[in-house]
C-alpha cells in the first residue's frame, strides 16, 4: 500500500509559552501517519524555547528553526515552509489546538478532488485563554462557500485561517506569503483564489484561541501596520477583477474598512481607501461625505464604540 502524501505542520511560535505544550501535544497526537514537523520560533522572550528545546529532545521527528532575530509572522513562516517538503501544509500557530483527526480528515477530502482546489478549509471552535470553548466558527459566519471563491473573499470574511490545507503549489506559486504585509490572510486569499479553488469541510477540526494579545486585537488601532497592508491588498485586489459581481464585492469590502478606518482616526489609510473606492465604483454621496468628514479630522469614532458595545450584549 502507498504511502500517504507528506504533511508538513509549521508550527509558528512567538511567547506562547502558556499555550505551547498544549499545542505541540495536538499536533503530535494526530492520527495521520506522514508528518513532517517543524517549530519555527521567532524570537519569544518568554520559556517559549526551552519547551521546544524540551519537545525535540523527546520527539525527535520535531525539527527547530529560530529566526535569529524577531522577523514577524510572514517572514517566519516563510522560512519554516521553505525548509518543508510536504506536498500539503499547515501554517499552526502555537496558541490554537489540532483535533487528533484534523490532517486525515482534510488529506481524505483533498485525495477526492481535482488538482485546481489549492484549499481545504473547515469549521473550527474558539476558545478562550484557559481553553473554555466559546462557540463555533460556522455560527457566526454562515454559507462556507466550494470552488471559485474569490468574489467571496473580496467581499467578507469567512474562512477561519488556522484550519487550512494548502497545496505546496500554491505556496510556489505565490513565493509564499508577501513579507511586506503586517498580516498574511487577506493577501492570501485574495492572490490564491484567483487561480485556485477552495474546498470546505463541515467539520470542526481546530480549536482557535482568542486573547488580548493576539494579532487582530489591534486591527484598527491607530498606527498599527495592518490597516496599511489591508489597503495594498485592496490596491491589489481591484487590478485582479474580472467579472461585475467581484466588482460589488470589492467595493463592500472598500465600504466597510473605509467605514472603520474613518471611525478609528485612521484617516490617512481611510482617504487611500475612499480613493480607491472612487477609482473603482466612483464616490457614493454617503461616502462622499465620509470623506469630507476625514480631510477635516472630525472624531465620530463614539459612534463605533456604541454599535459595538450594543452588539457585545446581544
Amino acid at each position: 500500500m502507498p504511502q500517504p502524501p507528506l504533511v508538513s505542520i509549521i508550527c509558528l511560535c512567538y511567547n506562547h509559552e502558556r499555550f505551547l505544550r498544549e499545542a505541540l501535544d495536538s499536533v503530535l497526537a494526530q492520527t495521520y501517519p506522514n508528518l513532517e514537523i517543524i517549530v519555527v520560533d521567532d524570537c519569544s522572550t518568554d520559556g517559549s524555547v526551552g519547551i521546544i528545546q524540551e519537545y525535540v529532545q523527546r520527539h525527535p521527528q520535531l525539527r527547530f528553526i529560530s529566526t535569529g532575530r524577531n522577523m514577524g509572522n510572514t517572514k517566519a513562516f516563510n522560512m519554516g515552509w521553505r525548509a518543508s517538503k510536504g506536498q500539503f501544509i499547515i501554517d499552526f500557530a502555537t496558541d490554537d489546538v489540532l483535533l487528533p483527526e484534523r490532517v486525515s480528515q482534510q488529506v481524505k477530502l483533498f485525495q477526492d478532488l481535482p488538482p485546481d482546489y489549492g484549499v481545504v478549509y473547515s469549521d473550527a471552535e474558539y476558545i478562550s485563554d484557559n481553553s473554555v470553548p466559546l462557540h463555533l466558527h460556522s455560527q457566526k459566519y454562515k454559507a462556507a462557500p466550494d470552488g471559485d471563491v474569490f468574489a467571496e473573499v473580496l467581499g467578507r470574511y469567512f474562512i477561519c485561517p488556522p484550519t487550512m490545507l494548502i497545496r505546496r503549489e500554491v505556496y510556489e506559486e505565490l513565493h509564499g506569503y508577501d513579507e511586506a504585509l503586517a498580516y498574511e490572510d487577506f493577501d492570501f486569499w485574495v492572490r490564491s483564489a484567483r487561480k485556485y479553488k477552495y474546498a470546505y469541510l463541515p467539520q470542526v477540526t481546530t480549536q482557535r484561541r482568542l486573547h488580548n494579545s493576539s494579532l487582530s486585537s489591534g486591527w484598527y488601532r491607530q498606527g498599527n501596520k495592518l490597516l496599511a497592508s489591508t489597503v495594498i491588498v485592496c490596491s491589489r485586489a481591484a487590478e485582479m477583477i474580472q467579472t461585475e459581481q467581484e466588482r460589488e464585492a470589492l467595493v463592500r469590502r472598500l465600504k466597510y474598512e473605509a467605514r472603520h478606518a474613518y471611525l478609528t482616526g485612521n484617516f490617512n489609510e481611510a482617504e487611500q481607501l475612499l480613493q480607491l473606492l472612487e477609482q473603482v465604483a466612483g464616490m457614493p454621496f454617503l461616502y462622499g461625505f465620509v470623506r469630507q468628514l476625514n480631510r477635516h479630522k472630525i472624531d465620530l469614532g463614539f459612534l463605533r464604540r456604541l454599535y459595538l458595545r450594543l452588539r457585545n450584549r446581544q
